[in-house]
């Protein structure tokens, strides 16, 4: 419940006509970011959940193509994708013990549901294993899989994972993770052949998204500022 006091309105400091959030000065914004000071700030306890709005470019299509849905973490070893528009989908990756082991599900209304082993997905290993160690705050995991590369400040940052697997590499140059403050908006997948990458934005951008449909637009939406370099 507000007390009487609570609806006075607080002074504008400097940090805050730079849209630097509270508690945090213009000088700590500055300050270069590096992964030890993102993925803690990053890490969710199980269960997570986060809207996504994902775009894909592609030579073959008019425009590109946009899925919008969830992604959730119910625990440590499972991530399921959940599509809910233009069309319904469900991918549930459940990890083993060992890194390969372990089953993808993949289900549509009025379909059998595909079941297969991940040790035919490499790239759907490393997608759990990075979300897995980005919500678990998990630098070590993430660099079992992948060379970490940070830009920016802790205002607006980038990390790119380049991936280590050769397999996954043959088809991924890179996967950027863009974020402000503590933060993960958008992950942008580049692949290693051509330019039509694929774009997740996620959370806060996920929901401005809503209705969007112009690329440059969106793009703008997952680096928080600006036009896509």
């Amino acid at each position: 419940m507000l007390g009487a006091g609570s609806l006075r309105a607080a002074p504008v400091t400097e940090a805050a006509a730079q849209g630097v959030p509270a508690g945090a000065s213009v000088a700590e914004a500055a300050v270069a970011a590096d992964p030890d000071w993102i993925l803690p700030r990053l890490a969710q306890p199980v269960p997570a959940r986060t809207d996504f709005v994902e775009v894909r470019g592609s030579a073959l299509l008019k425009a590109p193509l946009r899925l919008s849905g969830e992604y959730r973490r119910p625990d440590a070893t499972t991530l399921v994708r959940e599509v809910r528009a233009p069309y319904a989908e469900t991918t549930t990756i459940r990890t083993g013990a060992k890194p390969g082991q372990g089953e993808v599900a993949i289900v549509r209304p009025g379909k059998p549901p595909k079941r297969f082993s991940l040790a035919r997905a490499p790239e759907l290993v490393a997608l759990q294993a990075s979300f897995g160690a980005l919500l678990g705050g998990d630098r070590a995991l993430l660099e079992q899989h992948y060379r970490l590369v940070a830009e920016g400040t802790r205002r607006q940052w980038t990390i790119s994972l380049i991936p280590k697997d050769a397999s996954l590499a043959a088809r991924v140059r890179e996967i950027v993770l863009l974020g402000r403050d503590d933060e993960l908006r958008c992950i942008e997948t580049r692949p290693a052949r051509g330019n039509e990458q694929q774009r997740t934005l996620l959370a806060s951008a996920a929901r401005a998204a809503a209705g969007v449909a112009d690329a440059s637009q969106l793009a703008a939406l997952c680096r928080g500022h600006g036009a896509a370099r």
